[in-house]
Protein backbone atom coordinates (compact mmCIF):
# COMPACT_ATOMS: atom_id res chain seq x y z
CA UNK A 1 0.00 0.00 0.00
CA UNK A 2 2.76 2.41 0.82
CA UNK A 3 4.31 2.01 -2.81
CA UNK A 4 0.62 2.92 -4.53
CA UNK A 5 0.59 5.54 -2.31
CA UNK A 6 3.90 7.03 -3.12
CA UNK A 7 2.94 6.12 -6.57
CA UNK A 8 0.06 8.10 -6.66
CA UNK A 9 1.63 11.33 -5.67
CA UNK A 10 3.54 11.36 -9.17
CA UNK A 11 2.21 12.76 -11.56
CA UNK A 12 4.25 10.73 -14.79
CA UNK A 13 3.47 7.26 -12.94
CA UNK A 14 0.06 7.98 -12.79
CA UNK A 15 -0.40 8.94 -15.84
CA UNK A 16 1.54 5.76 -16.94
CA UNK A 17 -0.27 3.53 -14.51
CA UNK A 18 -3.82 4.50 -16.07
CA UNK A 19 -2.21 3.99 -19.46
CA UNK A 20 -1.60 0.60 -18.89
CA UNK A 21 -4.60 -0.34 -17.09
CA UNK A 22 -6.49 1.07 -19.91
CA UNK A 23 -4.71 -0.95 -22.58
CA UNK A 24 -4.88 -4.22 -20.51
CA UNK A 25 -8.82 -3.86 -19.58
CA UNK A 26 -9.22 -3.24 -23.28
CA UNK A 27 -6.84 -6.39 -24.15
CA UNK A 28 -8.70 -8.56 -21.48
CA UNK A 29 -12.06 -7.22 -23.13
CA UNK A 30 -11.44 -7.52 -26.59
CA UNK A 31 -13.93 -10.14 -27.72
CA UNK A 32 -16.43 -7.84 -26.12
CA UNK A 33 -15.59 -4.16 -27.22
CA UNK A 34 -13.89 -4.91 -30.74
CA UNK A 35 -17.21 -4.10 -33.12
CA UNK A 36 -16.53 -6.73 -34.91
CA UNK A 37 -14.33 -9.57 -35.92
CA UNK A 38 -10.80 -9.30 -36.03
CA UNK A 39 -10.09 -10.99 -39.11
CA UNK A 40 -13.58 -10.56 -41.02
CA UNK A 41 -12.90 -8.85 -44.15
CA UNK A 42 -15.62 -6.68 -44.43
CA UNK A 43 -18.16 -6.11 -48.11
CA UNK A 44 -18.08 -2.59 -47.55
CA UNK A 45 -14.60 -2.29 -45.87
CA UNK A 46 -12.94 -1.04 -48.91
CA UNK A 47 -14.06 1.97 -51.00
CA UNK A 48 -14.79 1.45 -55.07
CA UNK A 49 -11.02 1.47 -55.99
CA UNK A 50 -10.11 -1.30 -53.42
CA UNK A 51 -8.31 0.90 -50.95
CA UNK A 52 -8.69 0.88 -47.26
CA UNK A 53 -11.36 3.39 -45.55
CA UNK A 54 -10.58 6.49 -43.79
CA UNK A 55 -11.52 6.56 -40.13
CA UNK A 56 -15.24 7.14 -39.30
CA UNK A 57 -18.55 6.17 -39.74
CA UNK A 58 -18.47 2.08 -38.64
CA UNK A 59 -14.92 2.08 -38.73
CA UNK A 60 -13.85 4.29 -36.18
CA UNK A 61 -10.08 3.72 -36.81
CA UNK A 62 -10.71 2.79 -40.28
CA UNK A 63 -10.01 -0.21 -42.16
CA UNK A 64 -6.80 -1.92 -43.39
CA UNK A 65 -5.52 -3.35 -47.06
CA UNK A 66 -8.10 -5.98 -46.68
CA UNK A 67 -11.28 -4.49 -45.71
CA UNK A 68 -10.56 -4.99 -42.15
CA UNK A 69 -11.54 -2.89 -39.01
CA UNK A 70 -9.00 -1.52 -37.60
CA UNK A 71 -9.89 -0.66 -34.18
CA UNK A 72 -10.48 -4.79 -33.92
CA UNK A 73 -7.42 -5.44 -35.14
CA UNK A 74 -5.87 -3.34 -32.59
CA UNK A 75 -8.19 -4.37 -29.24
CA UNK A 76 -7.01 -8.27 -30.22
CA UNK A 77 -3.12 -7.10 -31.05
CA UNK A 78 -2.78 -5.50 -27.46
CA UNK A 79 -3.41 -9.26 -26.18
CA UNK A 80 -0.48 -10.97 -28.42
CA UNK A 81 1.83 -7.57 -27.73
CA UNK A 82 0.93 -8.16 -23.79
CA UNK A 83 1.62 -11.85 -23.38
CA UNK A 84 4.39 -11.57 -25.27
CA UNK A 85 6.08 -8.60 -22.92
CA UNK A 86 4.60 -10.35 -19.67
CA UNK A 87 5.58 -14.27 -20.55
CA UNK A 88 8.88 -13.40 -22.03
CA UNK A 89 10.22 -10.70 -19.64
CA UNK A 90 9.04 -12.82 -16.85
CA UNK A 91 11.16 -15.62 -18.61
CA UNK A 92 13.93 -13.20 -19.05
CA UNK A 93 13.65 -12.03 -15.21
CA UNK A 94 13.80 -15.63 -13.62
CA UNK A 95 16.95 -16.73 -16.00
CA UNK A 96 18.56 -13.30 -14.67
CA UNK A 97 17.97 -14.02 -11.27
CA UNK A 98 18.94 -17.49 -11.44
CA UNK A 99 22.46 -16.91 -13.56
CA UNK A 100 23.26 -13.60 -11.44
CA UNK A 101 22.24 -15.41 -8.00
CA UNK A 102 24.78 -18.21 -8.85
CA UNK A 103 27.37 -16.41 -10.31
CA UNK A 104 27.51 -13.75 -7.50
CA UNK A 105 27.02 -16.35 -4.49
CA UNK A 106 29.68 -19.37 -5.93
CA UNK A 107 31.90 -16.91 -6.88
CA UNK A 108 34.85 -18.48 -8.31
CA UNK A 109 35.63 -20.81 -11.14
CA UNK A 110 31.65 -21.25 -11.79
CA UNK A 111 31.00 -17.22 -10.97
CA UNK A 112 33.36 -16.08 -13.87
CA UNK A 113 32.33 -18.93 -16.53
CA UNK A 114 28.74 -17.37 -15.96
CA UNK A 115 29.58 -14.15 -15.92
CA UNK A 116 32.03 -14.09 -18.82
CA UNK A 117 29.28 -16.32 -20.70
CA UNK A 118 27.11 -12.98 -19.68
CA UNK A 119 29.46 -10.89 -20.90
CA UNK A 120 29.80 -12.23 -24.16
CA UNK A 121 25.85 -12.47 -24.68
CA UNK A 122 26.07 -8.58 -23.94
CA UNK A 123 28.20 -8.42 -26.70
CA UNK A 124 25.62 -9.16 -29.20
CA UNK A 125 23.37 -6.54 -30.25
CA UNK A 126 19.80 -7.64 -28.84
CA UNK A 127 17.74 -6.92 -31.66
CA UNK A 128 20.26 -8.84 -34.51
CA UNK A 129 20.53 -11.67 -31.81
CA UNK A 130 16.26 -11.77 -31.81
CA UNK A 131 16.34 -12.06 -35.81
CA UNK A 132 18.72 -14.65 -36.04
CA UNK A 133 17.28 -16.40 -33.59
CA UNK A 134 13.96 -15.68 -34.86
CA UNK A 135 14.70 -17.04 -38.66
CA UNK A 136 16.05 -19.93 -37.53
CA UNK A 137 12.86 -21.24 -35.96
CA UNK A 138 9.64 -20.65 -37.28
CA UNK A 139 7.95 -18.02 -35.97
CA UNK A 140 4.98 -17.87 -33.82
CA UNK A 141 3.96 -16.05 -30.54
CA UNK A 142 5.49 -18.74 -27.99
CA UNK A 143 8.28 -18.88 -30.38
CA UNK A 144 8.59 -15.09 -30.15
CA UNK A 145 8.30 -14.97 -26.58
CA UNK A 146 11.31 -17.44 -25.97
CA UNK A 147 13.21 -15.63 -28.35
CA UNK A 148 13.22 -12.04 -26.82
CA UNK A 149 13.64 -13.64 -23.69
CA UNK A 150 17.11 -15.40 -24.55
CA UNK A 151 18.35 -11.55 -25.26
CA UNK A 152 16.61 -9.85 -22.50
CA UNK A 153 18.17 -11.56 -19.41
CA UNK A 154 21.75 -10.18 -19.57
CA UNK A 155 21.32 -6.68 -18.14
CA UNK A 156 19.28 -8.09 -15.17
CA UNK A 157 22.15 -11.28 -14.38
CA UNK A 158 24.68 -8.43 -14.37
CA UNK A 159 22.54 -6.45 -11.95
CA UNK A 160 21.47 -8.98 -9.75
CA UNK A 161 25.38 -10.47 -9.69
CA UNK A 162 26.70 -7.11 -8.36
CA UNK A 163 24.07 -6.89 -5.72
CA UNK A 164 24.19 -10.30 -4.65
CA UNK A 165 28.38 -10.00 -4.62
CA UNK A 166 28.06 -6.95 -1.84
CA UNK A 167 25.49 -8.79 0.15
CA UNK A 168 27.75 -11.76 0.44
CA UNK A 169 30.09 -10.08 2.23
CA UNK A 170 27.40 -8.57 4.57
CA UNK A 171 27.77 -8.99 8.57
CA UNK A 172 23.84 -10.64 8.47
CA UNK A 173 25.47 -13.73 5.97
CA UNK A 174 28.42 -14.70 7.75
CA UNK A 175 26.54 -14.68 10.64
CA UNK A 176 24.09 -17.32 9.16
CA UNK A 177 27.37 -19.09 8.08
CA UNK A 178 29.11 -19.12 11.25
CA UNK A 179 25.54 -20.57 12.38
CA UNK A 180 25.56 -23.49 10.23
CA UNK A 181 22.87 -22.83 7.75
CA UNK A 182 23.25 -24.29 4.57
CA UNK A 183 23.67 -22.28 0.65
CA UNK A 184 19.76 -23.13 0.01
CA UNK A 185 18.34 -21.24 3.33
CA UNK A 186 21.16 -18.67 2.84
CA UNK A 187 19.91 -18.09 -0.82
CA UNK A 188 15.89 -18.25 -0.54
CA UNK A 189 15.47 -16.73 3.10
CA UNK A 190 18.17 -14.02 3.22
CA UNK A 191 19.42 -12.99 -0.16
CA UNK A 192 16.95 -13.60 -2.41
CA UNK A 193 14.15 -11.23 -0.42
CA UNK A 194 16.64 -8.39 -1.03
CA UNK A 195 16.65 -8.90 -4.50
CA UNK A 196 12.77 -9.16 -5.17
CA UNK A 197 12.88 -5.21 -5.35
CA UNK A 198 15.08 -5.17 -8.36
CA UNK A 199 12.95 -7.93 -9.85
CA UNK A 200 10.01 -5.84 -9.72
CA UNK A 201 11.70 -2.74 -11.30
CA UNK A 202 13.19 -4.50 -14.21
CA UNK A 203 10.54 -6.58 -14.60
CA UNK A 204 8.31 -3.46 -15.29
CA UNK A 205 10.78 -1.76 -17.19
CA UNK A 206 11.38 -4.64 -19.06
CA UNK A 207 7.94 -4.91 -20.64
CA UNK A 208 8.36 -1.81 -22.79
CA UNK A 209 11.50 -3.15 -24.17
CA UNK A 210 9.72 -6.48 -25.02
CA UNK A 211 6.56 -4.61 -26.44
CA UNK A 212 8.54 -2.66 -28.83
CA UNK A 213 11.23 -5.84 -29.80
CA UNK A 214 8.28 -7.98 -30.50
CA UNK A 215 6.85 -5.05 -32.63
CA UNK A 216 10.17 -5.22 -34.30
CA UNK A 217 10.37 -8.13 -35.10
CA UNK A 218 6.57 -8.28 -36.26
CA UNK A 219 7.12 -5.59 -38.70
CA UNK A 220 10.63 -7.15 -39.96
CA UNK A 221 7.96 -10.57 -40.57
CA UNK A 222 9.84 -13.12 -38.21
CA UNK A 223 7.32 -12.38 -35.42
CA UNK A 224 4.19 -13.00 -35.21
CA UNK A 225 2.60 -14.15 -38.30
CA UNK A 226 -0.88 -12.69 -39.89
CA UNK A 227 -3.79 -13.57 -39.51
CA UNK A 228 -3.24 -13.88 -36.01
CA UNK A 229 -2.99 -9.67 -34.70
CA UNK A 230 0.29 -7.43 -32.87
CA UNK A 231 0.89 -4.08 -33.40
CA UNK A 232 3.92 -5.15 -34.90
CA UNK A 233 2.47 -7.13 -38.13
CA UNK A 234 -0.67 -4.31 -38.34
CA UNK A 235 2.14 -2.01 -39.29
CA UNK A 236 4.07 -4.59 -41.36
CA UNK A 237 1.21 -5.43 -43.54
CA UNK A 238 0.29 -1.74 -44.65
CA UNK A 239 3.45 -0.09 -44.79
CA UNK A 240 3.14 -0.29 -48.10
CA UNK A 241 -0.20 2.07 -47.92
CA UNK A 242 1.98 4.17 -45.84
CA UNK A 243 0.90 7.28 -47.96
CA UNK A 244 -2.43 6.50 -49.20
CA UNK A 245 -3.37 5.54 -45.49
CA UNK A 246 -1.60 6.76 -43.16
CA UNK A 247 -4.03 5.67 -40.35
CA UNK A 248 -2.92 2.27 -40.62
CA UNK A 249 0.75 3.13 -39.45
CA UNK A 250 -0.47 5.95 -36.92
CA UNK A 251 -2.56 4.64 -34.93
CA UNK A 252 -0.39 1.47 -33.89
CA UNK A 253 2.24 3.38 -33.75
CA UNK A 254 1.30 5.64 -31.17
CA UNK A 255 -0.48 2.59 -29.38
CA UNK A 256 2.91 1.02 -29.17
CA UNK A 257 4.75 4.30 -28.16
CA UNK A 258 2.12 5.40 -25.40
CA UNK A 259 2.62 1.88 -24.05
CA UNK A 260 5.92 1.50 -23.92
CA UNK A 261 6.30 4.96 -22.46
CA UNK A 262 3.81 4.10 -19.50
CA UNK A 263 5.99 0.71 -18.44
CA UNK A 264 9.19 2.78 -18.65
CA UNK A 265 7.12 5.79 -16.09
CA UNK A 266 5.83 2.92 -13.79
CA UNK A 267 9.14 1.00 -14.05
CA UNK A 268 11.04 4.76 -13.24
CA UNK A 269 8.89 5.41 -10.30
CA UNK A 270 8.91 2.22 -8.53
CA UNK A 271 13.00 2.24 -8.62
CA UNK A 272 12.75 5.58 -6.71
CA UNK A 273 10.46 4.12 -4.16
CA UNK A 274 11.83 0.31 -3.60
CA UNK A 275 15.80 1.64 -4.26
CA UNK A 276 15.99 5.58 -2.89
CA UNK A 277 19.96 5.37 -3.85
CA UNK A 278 19.16 5.18 -7.50
CA UNK A 279 16.82 8.10 -8.12
CA UNK A 280 17.34 10.15 -10.69
CA UNK A 281 19.61 7.46 -12.59
CA UNK A 282 18.55 6.97 -16.09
Amino acid sequence: MTVLRSLFRQPSALFGLAVVLVVVVLALAAPLVAPFNPDEQMFDGLTLEGAPMPPGGQFLLGTDTLGRDLLSRMLYGARTSLIIGLVANGIAVAIGLFIGIVAGYLRGFMGNVLMRFTDLMMAFPALLLAIVLAALMKPSLWIVAMVIALVNWVQVARIVYTETRGLVERDFIMAERSLGAGHGRILLLHILPHLIPTAIVWGTLGIATTVLLEATLSFLGIGVQPPQPSWGNIIFESQSYFQAAPWLVFFPGMVILLTALAFNLVGDALRDILDPTQRGRG
